[in-house]
């Protein structure tokens, strides 16, 4: 009985150890440099139906479930969308636009687990017809998701989506 106590005690010390050690926060972020000058660029990423042509979450469930709520392109817009395992089940609604500089939307996840994220996409003039792409992703990791963390490297897999949409948009972008 001693012993099954002192396993017990252990097993919460290293749930608290591990829950104080893992990070709290993530961000990931991506850019990219798409030659078309920025309000064409920021007009075709305001309206988040145009992600279908571009999102690599598309490509993981083709037969998709989607519906939209309000207008496209504005505040208060909201795309739900329940998929495959990959894609999952959740919703992003457009919270902030500044015209031809930052979309801000909120990302809540549903399943395959709970969670709050928030999305910008920010476009930048560089000029000579060029636009500086933006993309990134943050929140925060509450317990015991934070503990997960730390064997789930954010960086290395959503990184390598964010990075495939991007290029997705370029080659989108550029060719039309």
């Amino acid at each position: 009985m001693l012993l099954i106590l002192i396993g017990f005690l252990v097993v919460i010390v290293i749930i608290t150890a591990l829950s104080l050690w893992a990070p709290r926060r993530y961000e990931l972020t991506r850019s990219i440099i798409i030659d078309r000058p920025y309000t064409g660029v920021f007009n075709y990423l305001k309206y988040l139906k145009n992600e279908d042509h571009w999102s690599p979450w598309k490509k993981k469930d083709v037969n998709i479930k989607q519906e939209f709520i309000g207008e496209d392109g504005s505040v208060g817009f909201i795309a739900k969308w329940q998929g495959n395992s990959e894609v999952g089940l959740g919703e992003q609604e457009i919270t902030k636009i500044v015209e031809n500089k930052i979309i801000e939307t909120e990302l809540r996840f549903y399943r395959p687990w709970k969670s709050i994220s928030n999305a910008v996409t920010k476009v930048e003039d560089l000029g000579k017809m060029q636009t500086k792409v933006t993309w990134s992703f943050s929140g925060e990791n509450k317990f015991p998701t934070n503990i997960l963390m730390l064997f789930y490297n954010l960086d290395q897999t959503i990184g390598k989506d964010f990075e495939e949409g991007l290029a997705n948009l370029k080659r989108l972008l550029e060719k039309s």
